[in-house]
Formats: structure tokens, sequence, C-alpha cells
């Protein structure tokens, strides 16, 4: 480098100065030092520019590395880096006006009208972990977020409907605790054991994997060490899925312990026979519940029920249809202890234009479920009934449906004096999320 620099710099000199031009020994020395010193300086400009160079390179590993670490940490324990709370945070509701007319037998017509208004909050809070939140009107009823209205325009009630943990273990696995939406399946989601606005409380699992399904709850019917009647209950579903042709099919078991023999209701007045929702209740010493006035009573009975369900789907031209059973027995009671559910869905109602028609016929004895929990609609909720449900709905645009439901039941079965108990329903109803 030095002996370039030195005869470059040389001929640019004498060029510069003519061949004719005489240079002494003293200027050429001095040249000769200029040069060197160039020389030196630039070498060490490229070992300055070799350190910063190796430096840049040590710092790209660094950065390099702890992108590969937090890409690795994340998925499991955070969410994405750049997502923001508005992306982790969802929202959903709806809101229905229902307009009704209840004609039971030996009793006065009654008409009232009604709303309906629910919102939940669920938020990531890691990638594996929901957390829900959930109000609705209504009280404290166990099985219905209804309101009716009326009291000169008074306030009404919001209630806590949801609140829990969602924890996807595994793909497809689900633990739940809290107060949760229930997580048993419903063939052709119709309600013969469990009323569609009951939200359980205690723990539950999901689990679903390529054709078959598992469902587990153990809930407290009343959880307070302190009260009589305390009760935690437990049951699950085991289930497959598949298809035959066009048609898929599901079908599956359940078994459900609810220990409520020589306990009170769980809702409601332990002294009247009507809290305890159609199921036989007894006194002291075992005589039927309301022989004496203002005395408590308790459940006959345990309800240790087998469930059988199934569900078949196809289309019938261009209408999806689905045909559906449910079948239970209490295995503790000798009689009144079977119920069961048979019906039918056409059509569909997820847009603007179409329509759906629903029917199912069910019976439901005395003592074949728990009657606190199920359907608060059919023959006024409860058990100890039988009869027919029809549905009409039509989809006004994706959000919005207006349709009509019609029960024609009896009730009072087990005691022989039975009575008609006829329930027509109208209803507006609009979702969002």
């Amino acid at each position: 480098m030095k002996r370039i620099l030195s005869l470059i710099l040389a001929t640019s000199f004498f060029a510069s100065h003519g061949a004719s031009a005489a240079v002494s020994e003293a200027e050429f020395e001095q040249l000769r030092q200029q040069l060197e010193a160039v020389s030196q300086r630039l070498e060490e400009l490229a070992a300055e520019n070799a350190k910063l160079r190796q430096a840049q390179d040590q710092t790209a590993t660094a950065v390099a590395d702890v992108e590969t670490t937090i890409a690795e940490i994340q998925p499991a324990d955070i969410p994405a880096a750049g997502e923001d709370w508005p992306d982790r945070v969802k929202l959903d509701g709806d809101f229905r006006y229902r307009i009704e007319r209840i004609s039971p037998e030996n009793s006065s017509t009654r008409t009232r009208n009604r709303i309906r208004a629910r919102t939940n909050i669920k938020a990531k809070v890691a990638d594996n972990i929901d957390v829900g939140f959930g109000l609705a009107t209504g009280g404290d009823d166990p099985v219905s977020t209804n309101q009716t209205l009326g009291g000169g325009g008074s306030s009404k009630g919001i209630a806590l409907n949801l609140a829990y943990v969602d924890w996807e273990v595994i793909d497809g696995l689900h633990l739940f605790a809290g107060k949760f939406k229930n997580p048993l399946t419903k063939a052709g989601g119709q309600p013969l054991t469990w009323d569609g606005d009951w939200t359980p409380e205690g723990l539950a699992l999901k689990y679903n994997r390529d054709w078959f399904f598992v469902n587990a709850m153990g809930t407290y019917l009343e959880g307070d060490s302190n009260k009589s009647n305390k009760n935690f209950s437990w049951g699950g579903q085991l289930g497959a899925t598949g298809q035959i042709g066009d048609v898929w099919l599901m079908g599956g078991l359940g078994y459900y312990s609810i220990g409520t023999k020589g306990d009170a209701t769980t809702f409601g007045d332990p002294t009247d026979p009507g809290d305890y929702f159609g199921n036989t209740a007894v006194e002291a010493g075992g005589l039927p519940c309301g022989t004496t006035p203002d005395t408590a009573c308790v459940h006959a009975y345990d309800y240790s029920l087998m469930q059988v369900f199934a569900e078949a789907k196809f289309d019938i031209g261009n209408w999806p249809a689905v045909v559906f059973m449910d079948y239970i027995n209490n295995s503790d009671p000798s009689d009144n202890n079977t119920g069961w559910l048979l019906g039918t869905k056409i059509g569909q109602t997820k847009d603007k234009g179409e329509m759906q028609f629903a029917y199912y016929y069910a019976e439901k004895e005395a003592d074949s479920m728990l009657g606190i929990v199920t359907d608060s609609d059919f023959a006024g909720g409860g058990t100890d009934s039988k009869g027919h449900w029809l549905q009409f709905n039509y989809g006004v645009n994706k959000s919005w449906t207006v349709g009509a439901q019609y029960f024609i039941n009896e009730t009072d079965i087990a005691s022989g004096n039975s009575s008609d108990y006829n329930r027509l329903m109208i209803d507006t109803q609009w979702k969002w999320k």
C-alpha cells in the first residue's frame, strides 16, 4: 500500500513541476515523509473499519437470538407483540321483544310483553386462555332471563349471567371454571333436560377430536356448606359423529348424578310444592308436600339419569333439515321416571328471506329429570307434562329474525287430574357481534 501511494504521489509531483524542474534532496525527503504519514493513517482507518464491521455482525446475531427466543415463548405465554387490546376483546349480544299469551285450563288467560337482553365480553389473556363475563336482564330465576314489562316504566333488573375462564389445555380440549354456558350437547338444540338459559356453575370439560367428543360437568346446585340442601352434581356425555352418503349423523350416551333425596329445593320456598317444579316432594314422615300448611318439604328421590341422544342432518332440495331424538331415564324411582323427545327442523334463518319450521313432541314424567333446570316455557316449566311444540322463524336480514312459537301441552299428569296448557309466543330478535 505504501509503495503504491508513494509511486502515485511521486508521479503526480513530477508531472506537476514539469520534466525539466530540479528537485532537491530536502524536498524529496519532505515528500517521502508526507507519503508515509498518509499511508499510516489509511492503515489505521482500515483497521477501525474492520472492528466496526465485526461489532455490527455481533449485534445482528444477538438481535436474531432475541427474536427467536420471543417467537418460541410467545404462543404459549403472551399474545402477539403487535396485538392490541381491541383485537383480543370480543363483544356479542342479543335483544328480543316478546308478546305472549298463556291459556291454562281452569285459569284465566294471561297476556304479557317481555324483553330479553344479553351482553357478553370475552378477552383473550393468552393464546390458549379466554376469560368471559356476561350480563342479562331478569332476576335470579336459574332458567329465564326474560323481564316482564310493567310497573309504570320502573327500572328493570340486570343480573350476572356469565363469569368464567376457558383454558384450552391441548388442541380440542377445553376446561371451564366459574359460571358458563351449558357445555352439554342437546339433540337438535332442543331442551328436554336442560333449559337453554341455564348457565351452570362449577367446572366443565369439552373435548372434540376427529369423530368423537366428550363433555363433562360438575355443578353446584347449592355450593354453601351451611345450607341444608348443599348439592354438588356431576355428569357427562360420550358421543360420536360420522357421515353416510349425504347424511351427517351424531349420537351419544350420557350419565348424570344429582343427589337431591332428602334435600329441600335449591330455588324457591321449600314449603311450596310448586317450587319442586313437578318433582315428587314429601314432608317429614313421607306425607305429600303441601299436606300440612307451611311445612318444609324435601325431594323424595335422587336423579341418577341415563341418556341416549341422536340427530341426523341432510338436505331436502335446497332446504337443510335435521331429525333428532332424546331419551332419559331416572333409575331411583320405580315409576314416573322416563322422559323423551322426538322432533325435526327444516330450513334456516342465517340470511335475508330464509325461513325455518320446527316441531317436536315431548313427554316428561314427574321424576324423569330434575325439574328446576328444565325448559321454563314447555307446559310452564318443570316436569310432569307432555305435548307438542311448533315454531316458525323468518330472517329479515343476517342479524334480525321474527317468528312465533306455540305450545300445546298437558300438565299435572301424575296426579290423575291433568289439565291443558296452551302458550303462544311472538318474537322479534336482533343479534350482534
